[in-house]
C-alpha cells in the first residue's frame, strides 16, 4: 500500500510539471504566425542540458516562401549583449580586467557629459544601463541603418549627451555603451570584438553556422529576410548591416546554435560532452546573474514577480519563486527572445522575422507556464488584442496630426518657408538641411541619409516630418524656436506616435541654425 501511495504522489508531482508537447508547440507557433502576421519563427527548448525541441515554422521571406528550419539564421539583436558580457567575464577570469576598473584606463578618450561621471565610469557601468542617460540616448547615430558614424565618432559624441537622471540611480536602457564595452574587449584582448566572439565563444561551442556580424557570415543561403508592417501591408526591408553596432546587437545565429549557448549558460560556463571544458567561471556566471540595476517590479498573477532588475547583459526577476534570466532583441524587421530558468535547467529561445514583440512573448510565456505548473492562458489571443488596442490608441494621435495637416493644405494656408530653410547642427548628431523645392519644405540629415522627408505645417511654429521610408513608423514633430524677427534659430524634435521605437531618440536633439 505504501508503495502505491508513493507511486501516486510521484505521478501527481510529475504530471504537475508536464512538459509542453511538440504538437502543442506546433499549434502555438502556427497560431502566432497567423495572429501577428509574422512570416517565420524558430523555437528551441533545452531541458536538463539537452535540446528537447529545435524547429522552424513559416517562411524565411514572403517573396520566395522557403521554409524556416532549425538552422535558419536570424539577427539576434540585443541578445548579443550577453555575449559581450560573457567575453568580459572571460577577461576577468584571466585577470586582465576587473569589472570595477575605470573605462578611461583602457579608453583614455572616453568622456561623458559630466567630468565626475567620466572619471568614475567603470566597465560594470558600461553594461548595466545606469549611466544617467535617457532611454536609447544617442541611438540616432546608429539607427536607422546607413549613417556614417563610426565607433570613434560614437565614443567622442557621448560627451554631448545630457543626462536625465543622476549617475547610477536609475535604469534607462542604452545601446551605445555596449559599443564602448566592445572596444574595451578589443583593447585588452588584442582582437576585434567580432574575432573574440567567434574564436573564443562560438568556435568552442561549435556554433558553426553563426557569426558575430551579418557581414562575416560564410553562408547566407539559409537566412531570413526582415519584415515590417507598412501602410497596412507586410513589407521586406533592407537588412541592418552597421558593424559599429555589433557589440550591442550584431550576432546572427540559429536556434540549433543558440541551444548550445543556452546549455553553456545553464551549466555555469561549462561545455563539452562531459562538461570537461570551462568558458567562464561559475563565479563570473553568478556575477552576470546578480542584480546590478533595480527595475520596478510589477507584482501580479500569474508570475507574482517581487524583484526585477538588470545584471550584466541579462534581465533578472523572480517568477513563481524561480529565478528568470532573460533578454530580448530587436533590429528593423527582426525581434527575438532568450529565457533561462537555471533552477529548472530550462532554456527557451524564440526568433522571428517581423517586429512584433507580442508574438515571441506569447510563445515564450506559454512554454514556460507549462514548466512552472501555471494554468494555461491564451496569450496569443490576449496579446493580439492588446497589440491592436495599443496601435489603435496610438493611431488616434497620428490620425489627428495628419488630418490637421490635410486641413491646412485644403485651406491653402500660406507659410513662408524661407523663415525655416537653413542648415542646422546638433552637437552629437551633426548637420541637417531644411530646403524649399517647388513650394514644399524638406528635411535631410547629412550624416544619416535615410532620415529624409517632406515637412508639413501643423500649427503655430510646429511642423511634422513624414519620412520617405515609410517602414520606419517614426514620423516626428519639429518645434521651431524663432527670433524677434520671426526667423527660425533652432529646432527641437520628438516622435509623433507613442509607439515609435525608442532608438529614434529625436527628443534628444537640439539643433541650432548655422547658415542663412
Amino acid at each position: 500500500m505504501r508503495k502505491l501511495i508513493a507511486l501516486f504522489i510521484l505521478l501527481i508531482t510529475c504530471n504537475s510539471f508536464a512538459q509542453i508537447s511538440e504538437k502543442q508547440v506546433d499549434e502555438l507557433v502556427e497560431n502566432t504566425l497567423k495572429s501577428f502576421n509574422v512570416p517565420g519563427i524558430a523555437v528551441a527548448i533545452v531541458k536538463d542540458r539537452k535540446m528537447v525541441l529545435s524547429k522552424g515554422y513559416g517562411v524565411k521571406s514572403i517573396l520566395n516562401n522557403e521554409k524556416v528550419d532549425a538552422n535558419t539564421l536570424f539577427g539576434i539583436a540585443s541578445n548579443s549583449k550577453a555575449f559581450t558580457t560573457a567575453a568580459l567575464s572571460m577577461l576577468v577570469d584571466e585577470k586582465k580586467i576587473n569589472w570595477d576598473d575605470k573605462v578611461i584606463q583602457y579608453i583614455p578618450e572616453f568622456k561623458m557629459y559630466n567630468e565626475y561621471v567620466t572619471n568614475e565610469f567603470t566597465i560594470r557601468d558600461l553594461v548595466t544601463h545606469r549611466s544617467g542617460l535617457g532611454l536609447g540616448a544617442g541611438d540616432l547615430m546608429i539607427w536607422p541603418d546607413g549613417s556614417d558614424f563610426i565607433t570613434t565618432d560614437i565614443i567622442h559624441n557621448l560627451q554631448y549627451l545630457k543626462p536625465v537622471s543622476a549617475f547610477r540611480t536609475k535604469y534607462d536602457y542604452d545601446n551605445l555603451l555596449y559599443i564602448v564595452a566592445g572596444e574595451v574587449i578589443a583593447k585588452v584582448s588584442g582582437q576585434s570584438w567580432c574575432d573574440f566572439i567567434e574564436e573564443r565563444i562560438m568556435k568552442p561551442l561549435e556554433m558553426n553556422n553563426s557569426a558575430a556580424s551579418f557581414v562575416r557570415l560564410k553562408d547566407t543561403t539559409n537566412i531570413i529576410a526582415p519584415h515590417v508592417p507598412t501602410d497596412g501591408k507586410l513589407k521586406i526591408i533592407s537588412r541592418y548591416k552597421n558593424q559599429a553596432f555589433d557589440a550591442a546587437a550584431g550576432i546572427y545565429s540559429s536556434v540549433n546554435d543558440l541551444s548550445k549557448w543556452m546549455i553553456l549558460q545553464l551549466q555555469n560556463g561549462k561545455y563539452g560532452s562531459e562538461k570537461q571544458f570551462q568558458l567562464f567561471s561559475k563565479k563570473e556566471q553568478n556575477e552576470m546573474w546578480s542584480l546590478q540595476t533595480i527595475i520596478p517590479a510589477n507584482t501580479r498573477p500569474p508570475y507574482n514577480t517581487h524583484f526585477s532588475g538588470y545584471g550584466l547583459g541579462w534581465f533578472l526577476s523572480d517568477i513563481k519563486g524561480y529565478k528568470q534570466v532573460t533578454h530580448t532583441g530587436g533590429l528593423e524587421g527582426i525581434v527575438t527572445q532568450t529565457t533561462l530558468f537555471p533552477e529548472l535547467n530550462l532554456g527557451i529561445v524564440v526568433l522571428t522575422n517581423q517586429q512584433s514583440g507580442a508574438a515571441f512573448t506569447a510563445i515564450t510565456n506559454t512554454i514556460k507556464d507549462s514548466y512552472l505548473n501555471i494554468p494555461y492562458a491564451n496569450y496569443v489571443e490576449m496579446y493580439s488584442k492588446r497589440e491592436k488596442d495599443n496601435i489603435a490608441e496610438a493611431d488616434k494621435t497620428t490620425v489627428e496630426v495628419w488630418a490637421t495637416v490635410a486641413k491646412n493644405q485644403k485651406n491653402k494656408l500660406k507659410i513662408d518657408y524661407k523663415k525655416y530653410t537653413s542648415l542646422y547642427v546638433d552637437n552629437w548628431f551633426g548637420k541637417v538641411e531644411l530646403s524649399e523645392k517647388k513650394g514644399k519644405l524638406f528635411f535631410k540629415s547629412i550624416r544619416s541619409p535615410q532620415l529624409a522627408g517632406e515637412i508639413f505645417y501643423y500649427k503655430d511654429n510646429i511642423f511634422a516630418v513624414k519620412w520617405n521610408n515609410r517602414s520606419f513608423n517614426a514620423d516626428a514633430f519639429l518645434f521651431f524656436e524663432m527670433d524677434e524677427k520671426g526667423k527660425s534659430i533652432g529646432i527641437k524634435m520628438k516622435p509623433i506616435s507613442d509607439l515609435t521605437d525608442f532608438s529614434y531618440d529625436f527628443q534628444d536633439l537640439d539643433f541650432v541654425r548655422v547658415r542663412e
